[in-house]
Parts: C-alpha cells; sequence; structure tokens
C-alpha cells in the first residue's frame, strides 16, 4: 500500500504525463500510415525493416542497393546520438527542457514535409521520420513511472500479453499491481492504431500535406511542455525525467 502511496503522490514533470505519451503515440501511427502510403511503402518510425533489407539486399549481390540503407540507419543512429549529448547544455543554456524543444523541432520537420511534392525522392520524408522519431524514442522514455515506447508498437504488444498473462496467473489476488501497466500499454497500442486510421483517412484526402495534420496535436504538446517550462516547473530544471 506504501508503495501506492508513493507512486500517486509524486510529482512528474510534465513531460512525463501519460497524456503526453498517447499523444505522441497517435501521432506515431499517423507517421506510419503517411510513410508506407506516401513515402515509399516503408515504415520509419523504427528500423528493424530497414536492417533485413539490407541483408537481404546485400546477400543477394545488389550491392548499391543494400548500401543504401545505411542512410536511413545512420539517420536513425544520428537522431539518438544527438538526443544524448544535447538535453544538459540546452536546460542550461535555455529557458526550456530539451524536450520542448525537440517538439518545436518536431514540428518544423513537419510543416517543412508538407511542402515536399510527391514526385520528389521519398528518402527526403524517410530520413527526416528516420532522425525524428530517433530522437523522440530516446527521449521520451517513461510514461508516469512505466516504460513506454512513442514510436512503435512491438514492445506494448508484448507487454499486453505479459500483462494478460499475469492476470491469469494472479486472478484470485485482491491486489494487481500490474494492472496499470497492462492498461497503460494496451491504451498506446490503440492510440496507435487511432493515429493509422486517421493517418490513412487523411492521406487519401490530402496526399502529403495530410501530415501537417499532426502539427495541432505536435502543438498541444509543445504549449503545454513551454508552460510547464516558464512556469511551474521553472525551478525543477534539474530534476531528470523517469528513465534518464
Amino acid at each position: 500500500m506504501n508503495k501506492k502511496v508513493q507512486a500517486r503522490d509524486r510529482y512528474y514533470l510534465m513531460c512525463e504525463r501519460k497524456w503526453i505519451y498517447y499523444t505522441l503515440m497517435t501521432v506515431a501511427g499517423f507517421f506510419g500510415a503517411y510513410t508506407y502510403l506516401l513515402r515509399g511503402n516503408v515504415f520509419c518510425n523504427a528500423q528493424t525493416g530497414n536492417v533485413v533489407l539490407m541483408g537481404m539486399a546485400l546477400g543477394a549481390g545488389k550491392w548499391e542497393e543494400g548500401f543504401y540503407y545505411l542512410i536511413p540507419i545512420t539517420a536513425y543512429l544520428m537522431g539518438a546520438f544527438l538526443s544524448e549529448l544535447v538535453p544538459n547544455p540546452v536546460k542550461h543554456h535555455l529557458p526550456v527542457r530539451w524536450d520542448t524543444l525537440l517538439i518545436g523541432i518536431e514540428m518544423l520537420a513537419v510543416a517543412c514535409l508538407g511542402f515536399v511534392p510527391e514526385s520528389a525522392p521519398v528518402q527526403i520524408a524517410q530520413v527526416t521520420i528516420n532522425f525524428i522519431a530517433s530522437m523522440q524514442y530516446n527521449t521520451f522514455r517513461q510514461a508516469e513511472g512505466i516504460p513506454v515506447a512513442t514510436t512503435f508498437a512491438t514492445n506494448h504488444i508484448r507487454q499486453i500479453g505479459v500483462g494478460l498473462a499475469k492476470e491469469l496467473q494472479h486472478f484470485h489476488d485482491k491486489e494487481k499491481p500490474f494492472r496499470e501497466k497492462l492498461l497503460r500499454h494496451l491504451g498506446m497500442l490503440l492510440y496507435f492504431l487511432f493515429g493509422a486510421v486517421v493517418g490513412t483517412v487523411f492521406c487519401n484526402l490530402f496526399v502529403g500535406k495530410a501530415i501537417w495534420i499532426t502539427l495541432l496535436p505536435f502543438g498541444v504538446i509543445f504549449a503545454a511542455l513551454l508552460h510547464a517550462d516558464l512556469t511551474t516547473e521553472k525551478n525543477m530544471v534539474e530534476k531528470k525525467p523517469s528513465g534518464h
């Protein structure tokens, strides 16, 4: 019971609030639909597919095609690299946290991608989303104490399976502390699915400019984070988000 009280009374930074994560996950689902439908039939939020495609191309002797995949893989790597180095200098030299600045960067990237014509090389959009997805994945790590990913669904599906197994194992127990984690991962998966549905609808309606729709949820997140940085969390700059 004491652990429950401590968890309830703990103050979570705005960048750790679960609604922020649900919103980012919705955008990730939208990005998945956008890149698959309009930018080369690929998913850019993670890199497993690119590594497999690279291996297949190299195995077939298609060297040029195989080494091309180093571009998106390197973009993803650099996103993680920079997002690991930048947070401390940002919070010590700017009045905002890295989390807030990152959302601003993502909004700028989305605004630019909306101007990219459908005839342009798909790699422009792919590499851009590779880069920002990696930074986001490495920055937003825990939603109110529970580790979650905001750019892909695989781990959430696994965690739902684990949670359901625990529900069965502890069916008769009165206390079910694992249930909150199960519901959090289920929520993330459903929001990702919702984002993919919305992304498909708008991509079919507006083609490449559909990505501008994500500026709305990004804008809400940015406003909330900026307000916290400048007011309620102004004196908490040294407090690290969970998982960092």
